[in-house]
């Protein structure tokens, strides 16, 4: 169903979409990734923001429903990417989350298949570009992008 949902959303060029996802590391620095059933790669933990919902609350929705975390505190906005290679009107919002819990890992199901923490010097072969990206401005210093 959510392929068949991207694919309907993809022709419509009159809407706009919006996405939060979070950084998190543990205390060895660690980054948490998560696979998807339903598309190919690792990424961060995320996902859409729900109509009347507000972005902060739609990241701590998805941080629980995707992987079990608990923000303790508010996270920190780092950008705001355009994604318009998958959507015409698709933006995601990237937070770092520092401070936080993990009371209970969910169990796999459709939507997430694997969550795990990874090593910034050893992340999996099939971690997607945009995430590969987005560690490299975040931990390694790269600039920037505008774009997902």
């Amino acid at each position: 169903m959510p392929l068949q949902l991207a694919s309907h959303l993809s022709r419509r060029s009159d809407l706009v979409t919006l996405g939060v996802q979070g950084v998190i590391a543990n205390a060895a620095s660690e980054v948490l990734l998560v696979r998807h059933g339903y598309r190919p790669g690792w990424h961060f933990p995320g996902g859409g923001v729900e109509r009347r919902e507000t972005i902060d609350r739609a990241l701590c929705r998805e941080l629980n429903e995707e992987a079990g975390v608990i923000l303790v505190q508010p996270a920190r906005l780092f950008g705001i990417y355009t994604n318009f290679e998958v959507f015409p009107g698709d933006h995601v919002v990237l937070f770092i989350v520092e401070h936080w819990r993990q009371d209970h890992i969910p169990a796999a199901n459709a939507e997430i298949s694997e969550q795990r923490f990874f090593a910034l010097d050893r992340l999996p072969r099939t971690i997607t570009a945009a995430t590969k990206r987005r560690l490299d401005e975040v931990f390694g210093g790269a600039e920037r992008a505008n774009t997902w």
